[in-house]
């Protein structure tokens, strides 16, 4: 197949996005890499290869190494989970793709996962293989990394992009599937992971990855969704039935597809039962997504004894801080992509596309006005919102006004869902403990965003 060189779109930050477009249609599919992400050296690797064109034979593929890999801007540090979503939504954008299939393997779909959910009319489909929408254990989620897993995984990250690395990989492979990598994979495996990111990007990959849970947002997504799975892979099938079971619209497909491939020949007939169901989910005629709901992260602040200022100010001298109060405030939602979604008084209801955005704003209006002199509370919750008369509304609105209101002097408190989707952005939080959250059933998880 002809390849194409890699082209360039550039971000609003300025950072540098590679993508690659094969084939010519009928349909979009989008696939993202997981860990390894360089679209020269992918094409290497024989077992990749041949799965994109599987799917360049029948559709328009389009690739993109994230910020901070590959051949995209290395200089940028390692990008969370909205600014990765931000990035699809660019090189989609660029391409001129309109509701394409986006595709991925185990964690790496989980910035689609987001996009789908802010945005449902943005994709028609979703191509899950391997699902892993959080990748470490939990009493909810036993099929996760323990802590003793991930310690053994950090240790081996001092050797990423070394032939050391590559035999690991390869022995876990072996021990998982039965049969061994070529030595010519693991030479592939090495290049192709040096040429993805340095030893540290990749422990810091590795962390966002560990902290990551998009579980949350699984009931909010409306797009379709294909889960593939291999037969009998045992704890994978358990876990695409879990994340079925939180979708609205997946179905779970059981792929027979043999052992692991080691020719060119065998890798295209290993992967054909996978594109021939990618085919049959492309060939559905989605029903319309109702786009009277979106996933939407929001924010409330308010001046902390406001009644006692008032009084103390008078009514001028009230009138001049809160004008002071709302001029930084709607500053910063410029800054950050906020919207506002209303004002009553000395309080602020804004809604952002993104969680991590929504805790820079916070933090930023916190501190400059309390150079000010004024302390705000802050509240942030990320949840499905009914658009109502072009606004936000719904309980998701109702529990991060609850959050705002159990949150301290210049304390930006969050709920356990904003925590988790925001792994990678540098954000440090303090846990608070359960609370109750008025008229909201059951305890709520918070935490204290620290600056």
């Amino acid at each position: 197949m002809d390849v194409p060189d890699p082209q360039y779109a550039r971000a609003e930050d300025g950072a540098y996005i590679a993508y690659q477009v094969v084939g010519d249609g009928p349909v979009d599919i989008a696939w993202l890499f997981d860990f390894t992400g360089n679209i020269d050296l992918q094409w290497e690797r024989t077992i990749v290869s041949a799965w994109f064109e599987g799917l360049a034979a029948f559709s328009r593929l389009i690739l993109h190494d994230r910020r901070g890999t590959g051949l995209s801007s290395r200089d940028r540090g390692v990008p969370n989970l909205e600014t990765r979503a931000d990035d699809i939504a660019l090189v989609l954008d660029t391409v001129e793709s309109k509701r394409p299939l986006v595709g991925a393997m185990f964690e790496g779909l989980a910035p689609a996962v987001l996009l789908a959910a802010r945005d449902p009319d943005r994709l028609g489909g979703l191509l899950w293989w391997d699902p892993a929408p959080r990748t470490t254990w939990a009493r909810d989620y036993p099929w996760g990394s323990t802590d003793e897993d991930i310690r053994h995984e950090r240790r081996q990250y001092a050797d990423w992009g070394t032939p050391a690395w590559a035999e690991r990989w390869a022995d876990g492979l072996e021990k998982e599937l039965h049969t061994r990598p070529t030595d010519a994979e693991i030479g592939q495996m090495v290049r192709v992971s040096r040429g993805t990111c340095t030893p540290d990007q990749a422990i810091m990959l590795a962390e966002m990855w560990w902290q990551t849970d998009v579980r949350p947002i699984l009931p909010l997504v409306q797009t379709p969704t294909l889960l593939l799975v291999e037969e009998d892979e045992g704890p994978t099938s358990e876990v695409a039935a879990h994340v079925a079971s939180l979708m609205q619209r997946a179905e779970v497909a059981i792929i027979s597809a043999g052992e692991w491939p080691r020719t060119r020949h065998e890798a295209e007939q290993h992967h054909r039962p996978f594109t021939d169901a990618v085919r049959r989910f492309a060939g559905i005629e989605a029903e319309p997504v109702s786009s009277d709901t979106v996933l939407a992260t929001v924010l409330f602040t308010d001046i902390v004894g406001s009644t006692e200022r008032q009084a103390a100010l008078g009514d001028r001298g009230w009138k001049s801080l809160v004008e002071q109060h709302h001029a930084v405030v709607r500053d910063m939602l410029g800054k950050w992509r906020g919207i506002e979604q209303d004002t009553a008084g000395d309080g602020f209801y804004a809604t952002f596309d993104g969680p991590a955005r929504a805790i820079h704003c916070a933090v930023a209006v916190t501190d400059d006005l309390r150079r000010l002199g004024i302390e705000i509370r802050a509240g942030i919750h990320t949840g499905e919102c009914v658009i109502s008369d072009g606004k936000c509304a719904g309980i998701a609105v109702s529990i991060g006004a609850r959050i705002a209101a159990l949150a301290a002097p210049s304390q930006v408190l969050v709920s356990q869902t904003v925590k988790d989707l925001v792994a990678g952005s540098g954000i440090q939080f303090q846990q608070v403990g359960e609370r109750e959250l008025k008229g909201i059933p059951e305890r709520w998880r918070l935490y204290s965003a620290t600056w």
